[in-house]
């Protein structure tokens, strides 16, 4: 079977492990050719791809980024996309097709299916808020890196008598946040599920300093929105899928605590960093078995499907089920975390 490979969205660390091991099995095991497309949709569409075979993808296991690039390209943007992309496989000889993503990715992956074409689906995203699946690749990662700068943030905040922002990702959910702030002792931390009063917020600075501590770290997610517009925000432009290109509230929040309480307030925004570098073994493993699972469904014809971790087990789901609603931080959990806050 000649089956076609592309991952679309943002990059993460993780995503080469997953060629690895879709062309390790598949060739390996079950003498498949793969194909990669470059850019994600947009190399269907314009026919850029590379063959995948075992030599051309050692080595990757530990390499950060995709060897196959990616982009935000949206078939559907234009009204004969679908038949764009039927009639760009049909060209290439292409009988199934792997679609790694997130929401936007596999929201087209699922509208193709839908369609007739046989897609399986790995779920891709360093926000980790696609549904069905308890994590996904890269966010362990990202969560370590952003724990790790936090933790170095602490000691300079203590020598200075400062507040400090760290800006992380997360655009709808802000489970990078959460976890980061949590390990990395964070004393506010603010996400997108939770529009955030920003008196409150200096009312915690306020009354931590007074107690004698000598800084405070504020953690917040990208994006993270006040509540009934009390701070002025600046909207962006927007991607192929009508996203805002969001960062830079952090700086909107430093400017309101220094001007509420006084206090010297500094700014880090970790930004790609996050999705950058080396993924951490269990990323890797992950990535692995999500892998050998794709190729999996599609060496057995089960199409429109995703493979998802739940528990410690990865199985199938409809691709449907990923991308219908995103998976955001339910209240307890937020609760456990104010503990801690101030």
């Amino acid at each position: 079977m000649r089956i076609g490979m592309l991952n679309g969205g943002g990059d993460c660390p993780g995503l080469n492990a997953v060629i690895r091991a879709v062309v390790r099995k598949g060739e390996g095991r079950y003498g498949h050719n793969i194909v990669g497309y470059r850019s994600g949709w947009r190399g269907v569409l314009e026919g850029d791809s590379v063959d995948l075979t075992v030599d051309s993808t050692r080595g990757l296991l530990h390499r950060g980024g995709t060897i196959l690039g990616t982009s935000r390209t949206n078939p559907y943007r234009s009204g004969d996309g679908g038949t764009q992309v039927r009639e760009a496989l049909h060209r290439d000889h292409i009988e199934a097709l792997i679609a790694v993503g997130g929401e936007d990715t596999l929201g087209v992956a699922a509208r193709l299916h839908a369609e007739g074409l046989k897609i399986v689906g790995v779920p891709k995203t360093i926000d980790n808020d696609l549904s069905a699946t308890d994590y996904t690749f890269g966010f362990h990662t990202a969560v370590q890196i952003a724990t790790d700068a936090i933790d170095r943030l602490h000691t300079t905040a203590e020598s200075h008598d400062r507040v400090m922002i760290c800006e992380v990702m997360g655009r709808h959910a802000g489970w990078i946040a959460l976890y980061s702030g949590m390990a990395g002792g964070a004393d506010v931390i603010l996400v997108p599920e939770e529009p955030f009063d920003i008196e409150e917020v200096c009312r915690q600075i306020v009354q931590r300093h007074r107690r004698g501590a000598r800084f405070s770290i504020v953690v917040v997610a990208e994006g993270s929105v006040p509540a009934e517009g009390t701070m002025e925000l600046v909207s962006g432009e927007t991607d192929e899928f009508g996203h805002v290109r969001l960062g830079g509230i952090s700086n909107n929040i430093q400017g309101e605590i220094e001007r509420r309480t006084g206090y010297d307030t500094r700014v880090t925004i970790l930004g790609h960093v996050l999705r950058g570098g080396t993924p951490t073994a269990y990323d890797r493993i992950i990535a692995t078995r999500c892998g050998l699972a794709a190729i999996d469904a599609v060496h057995e014809g089960d199409f429109g499907k995703m493979v998802a971790l739940q528990g410690t087990r990865i199985v199938r789901v409809p691709i449907a089920d990923a991308v219908g609603t995103l998976k955001t931080i339910e209240p307890a959990f937020l609760d456990e975390a104010a503990v801690f806050f101030g």
